[in-house]
């Protein structure tokens, strides 16, 4: 007797505030840096120096490798106050920056492309849990949402097919 299918979702937390609104970016076709839920969105500052969260915060295990959004050359790859980040100009005054990553794979002036490592993810936030790669873009020199240029994201790691069993008597 062939095993018949049925579809589970399984729950995912916090996939209403990774998914942009339809139409909210400029372009909503970048890559994610990498795989995982957003656990702190954007808060753009009052101010260029007032408080915020310039960015958003993916939650990935320390070591995963951190994806160029989109093509551009690297601008900036190194240490700033003794934790490593890594900037992409993209063009166009687009600017992508993943903070407080563990090791750069990259230096300044090289050519990326959509997809390619440029960095690992570290600890995030020093004091934040659970470990998590800080992704920020800045359009004009202004910082702006990240999630406005990214793909919304992908459901099939989400979605699964599991047996109908038969009734038990």
């Amino acid at each position: 007797m062939p095993l018949r299918h049925r579809l589970v979702i399984l729950p995912l937390l916090l996939l209403a505030s990774v998914a942009p609104s339809v139409g909210a970016g400029p372009s909503g076709d970048w890559a994610w840096p990498v795989v995982g839920p957003v656990i702190r969105g954007f808060d753009p500052p009052s101010t260029p120096f007032g408080a915020g969260h310039r960015g958003i915060d993916i939650a990935a295990p320390i070591g995963t490798p951190v994806l160029a959004p989109a093509p551009g050359v690297v601008a900036f790859a190194g240490a700033v106050a003794g934790h490593l980040f890594v900037t992409v100009d993209h063009g166009g005054g687009l600017s992508s920056t993943s903070s407080w990553v563990s090791a750069i794979l990259v230096r300044k002036g090289d050519a990326v492309a959509r997809g390619s490592a440029v960095a690992l993810t570290g600890t995030g936030h020093p004091g934040v849990e659970p470990p998590h790669l800080h992704f920020g873009v800045r359009q004009g020199g202004e910082y702006v949402d990240p999630l406005a240029f990214v793909a919304p994201p992908s459901l099939v790691g989400l979605i699964r097919l599991a047996p109908i069993l038969p009734p038990t008597r």
